[in-house]
């Protein structure tokens, strides 16, 4: 069985010349001929170098790996039940799937509060996510989830102010904390804004802590798509130049004259930013929690990525002892800018294989007594069974799906109807629908008559696509809830999953399909008369 295309794919525009006939193990044609002009990505990096590292085009795509994990979320099957209500009176009239209760509250003093039980874990400074991110602030805040500012916005903002080497002002995450904050709905969801080694060092949380009163904020140690710093592309020279002289890792030099010239007659168009990788301790971590607290944050989160087993158990120890409010960790081969595509694929710990460890560590710390903050599973999740299976493989300790791809997606289409309805050039596809945007979404009546006419109809399209994927989640979540007749997001545990394969049972904890309820069953039978 393989598991990986390694030589051609979609996501750095390669293919094969004989796509039928490829080595399983070099992803090479079978007969590589002498006269072929590079079509797979061992040609094409016989011409652009390191550039075929990344996913193409960037700035306009979000990229998750093709690897096939030997196990993954759809090994499992959810288990519905014919019998009681839990979360509700077990009546016909009451258990009804739209009142199962999809709310969720974390935090320390439960201060914390989502309607729906996910969130987009981190939206930096890619290009991707910045010109997307009106959709994805302001549905998000509609919808009272949370939205997490992710790595580097502050020192890629051309516009921002430093005195005495921190950040004294911004014009990006000031627009982006306050676009979230405008729409937000009765102290549901939360703006978070997390930070790395260089944010850290331009002091950019404790300027959203006292400025803006950012209550949340996140430590990075990292995340599923690489096991290195975050990484884009810049097409002017003059920015490459202002982000190497912040402190940023930039190739080529963009202060060496040959690399000037170079750029100039075109023989490369793109820089590569790049941040550091983080050198964590216990003692460089616990100054830092200290730091946040004495300068104001309500509310400390860590995320981590698919890094060895290790340090998710180093993750937890941490979060536990320091007492943060949410943990998040990620599985390998997700990701929504831009990593290396070999990396993106081929390192760190798969999603199920990472969120069981991390049941069952947090599982050995319960048991000692210690505290458990609350966690969130990322990693590919983009539908509501998606929702409900890691929301039980991790109860009841996980309160959160980290989601980010899908969001994102359902976002730029939005966008991109809204341009279509603008020039009115509706695809026929959609045009069967209607040529408005009031005929076209689906939740345009309800929110219009929520918010008014005049707020609705400045409401960017991008925000009705996510809003609306978001309902669709939330509907579809309560309808397979209301099937396994859990009424509350407390109520949802392991026992209403079970694995289809002895593999996935292994891997786990969950029980194998052919074993569920067998002792019930058996005593069952022995009672018929």
């Amino acid at each position: 069985m393989v598991l990986s295309k390694v030589n051609a794919s979609a996501a750095t525009l390669t293919k094969n010349r004989t796509e039928d006939s490829i080595v399983p193990s070099s992803g090479m044609c079978v007969t590589c001929v002498d006269g072929c002009v590079g079509m797979c990505e061992i040609g094409k990096s016989a011409y652009r170098g390191h550039e075929v590292i990344y996913p193409q085009p960037f700035g306009v795509i979000t990229t998750a790996a093709e690897k096939r994990y030997p196990v993954d979320y759809s090994h499992f099957n959810i288990m519905g039940t014919c019998v009681g209500a839990h979360g509700i009176e077990a009546d016909s009239d009451k258990a009804i799937f739209p009142n199962v209760n999809l709310e969720v509250v974390f935090g320390h003093d439960e201060g914390v509060k989502f309607r729906c039980p996910w969130i987009i874990p981190g939206i930096g400074s890619t290009a991707v996510a910045k010109n997307n991110w009106e959709g994805l602030a302001i549905g998000s805040a509609l919808v009272g989830t949370g939205l997490t500012i992710g790595e580097n916005v502050v020192g890629m903002d051309p516009e921002m102010v430093l005195k005495n080497g921190r950040v004294a002002d911004t014009v990006d995450l000031k627009r982006r904390v306050e676009l979230y904050r405008r729409y937000q709905r009765d102290g549901y969801g939360a703006i978070v804004v997390q930070a790395n080694i260089e944010d850290t060092r331009l002091g950019a949380q404790e300027y959203a802590i006292g400025e803006l009163g950012v209550e949340c904020v996140e430590l990075k140690w990292g995340q599923g798509a690489k096991d290195i710093g975050g990484e884009v592309k810049i097409h002017d020279l003059k920015r490459a130049q202002m982000l190497s002289e912040r402190g940023y890792i930039v190739l080529p030099d963009p202060f060496d004259e040959d690399v000037i010239r170079a750029f100039e007659r075109g023989a490369f168009k793109e820089f590569e930013r790049h941040s550091r990788v983080g050198m964590v301790s216990e003692e460089s971590f616990a100054k830092r929690i200290d730091e946040l607290r004495a300068a104001g944050a309500r509310y400390i989160f860590l995320k981590t990525g698919a890094y060895r087993p290790a340090d998710l158990a180093r993750a937890l120890s941490f979060a536990s002892k320091y007492r943060l409010d949410l943990l998040t960790v990620d599985g390998a081969g997700g990701g929504t800018g831009m990593s290396p595509w070999r990396m993106m694929n081929e390192w760190g710990v798969p999603p199920v294989e990472l969120h069981s460890l991390l049941y069952h560590y947090a599982s050995h710390l319960a048991q000692k007594g210690a505290y458990v903050p609350a966690l969130a599973l990322a990693g590919g999740f983009s539908f509501e069974d998606h929702i409900f299976k890691g929301l039980a493989l991790g109860a009841p300790f996980v309160k959160l799906i980290g989601m980010a791809r899908g969001p994102i997606a359902a976002a730029m289409v939005g966008k991109t109807i809204g341009r279509t309805i603008e020039d009115m050039q509706v695809p026929v596809y959609i045009e069967r629908f209607g040529s408005s945007k009031d005929e076209i979404f689906v939740t345009a009546a309800s929110l219009r008559k929520q918010l008014g006419d005049e707020e609705f109809d400045a409401l960017p399209t991008g925000a009705l696509g996510l809003y609306t994927y978001y309902e669709r989640l939330a509907q579809g979540l309560r309808q397979i809830m209301a099937g396994s007749r859990k009424f509350t997001i407390n109520h949802i545990s392991r026992d209403d999953l079970a694995a289809l394969t002895p593999e996935a049972a292994s891997v786990s904890g969950i029980n194998y399909i052919m074993d569920v309820d067998k002792d019930q069953a058996s005593s069952i039978l022995d009672n018929c008369a």
